[in-house]
């Protein structure tokens, strides 16, 4: 009886939070933004390379978990070669820096590509989305950036019958093994950054689908995927030459659901390790911690505490996220933009 008891709890919550949110949430995209946001694609001067894994809800059986890889990389030589705002072979100036900020000017005109991977599974349903994208960068000003991205590419859903166990066999909701689809996919976005402040607007799933697993639709409510809103901003705040703190915010809109947020504080120290808190509005809290543990290598861990009412039920959520900067010319162990 509890656990019968327990998976209609974990159903009905799960039916809420798909309603809310199509897509996977992360914990760490303050640092991947490329995840929400096409207009981040070639940011950086280095190729910038992330493999990800997200267990939400641990301890509750057929709870998501979801794996990522995202790669971007710059395209343009007087970016690559001649950046205005790199630093010296070997490394230099730390970017979390109030004299990095004083120094800042806006990057030359330049474009990025990428490509990013992720897989996202929730019982018996595994989503994959599969993007190429794009942007493009340009000086608004002598220290203003504004860059313009799209994302295109495929969303992979498919139904494990074999994890289902039907009263009736014949389920017309299921009939007919319509159970594998692959749909077209569509996002665009802004970014607009300087060397102490970004703000970026973007949308995912931007063309609407209908999803269902039967061939047969007639007498049966078709899902329907929706279009995904993202608003987000950043800042630093100098508390000394070597220890900055970034506060920033994510806004979501996801029809026909109210708005919702993330809040989000880094206390970065030098370029060499950071330490944060986030907080997910009816949902969780978030403790984060990194280390960029050379110009080659960092690691980020996140642990989110539910405070939804599955906390009675889960341990938790865990993402841990491994970066591997490319192509690193000019050596800087942690981000310039």
């Amino acid at each position: 009886m509890k656990r019968n008891l327990l998976l209609l709890v974990f159903f009905i919550v799960t039916i809420e939070t798909a309603t809310a949110q199509q897509l996977p949430q992360y914990t760490q995209y303050v640092f991947n933004n490329i995840l929400l946001n096409p207009a981040v694609t070639g940011i950086e001067n280095y190729t910038d390379a992330k493999l990800g894994y997200r267990a939400q809800w641990t301890g509750l059986n057929g709870a998501p978990v979801t794996s990522f890889l995202s790669v971007n990389a710059p395209i343009g030589t007087d970016f690559t070669e001649g950046d205005a705002t790199s630093f010296p072979g070997g490394g230099g100036v730390n970017p979390s820096s109030r004299l990095y900020t004083q120094n800042y000017q806006a990057s030359a005109p330049h474009h990025g590509i990428g490509f990013t991977l992720v897989t996202d599974k929730a019982g018996p349903i595994t989503q994959t989305n599969i993007a190429v994208d794009y942007a493009y960068h340009i000086g608004l000003a002598p220290r203003l950036n504004l860059a313009l991205g799209v994302a295109a590419g495929f969303n992979h859903v498919s139904l494990n019958t074999s994890e289902i166990t039907l009263a009736t066999p014949l389920d017309p909701a299921i009939a007919n093994g319509n159970n594998s689809q692959w749909k077209p996919d569509l996002g665009i976005g802004t970014w607009l950054y300087a060397a102490d402040f970004y703000v970026g607007l973007s949308v995912q799933q931007l063309l609407k689908q209908n999803l269902y697993f039967s061939t047969s639709t007639t007498q049966l409510d078709v899902s329907k995927t929706v279009p995904h809103y993202f608003l987000t901003a950043g800042t630093k705040v100098y508390l000394s030459d070597d220890i900055t703190l970034l506060p920033s915010f994510l806004i979501k809109e996801i029809q026909p659901v109210p708005l919702t947020y993330d809040l989000n504080l880094k206390a970065s120290f030098q370029d060499k390790f950071w330490l944060g808190g986030s907080y997910r509005h009816n949902d969780s809290f978030g403790i984060l911690a990194g280390f960029n543990l050379s110009s080659f290598i960092n690691v980020g861990y996140s642990y989110d505490i539910t405070t939804s009412s599955l906390n009675t039920v889960s341990n938790g959520t865990h993402e841990i996220v491994i970066g591997l900067l490319l192509n690193n010319r000019y050596k800087v162990t942690c981000p310039q933009h």
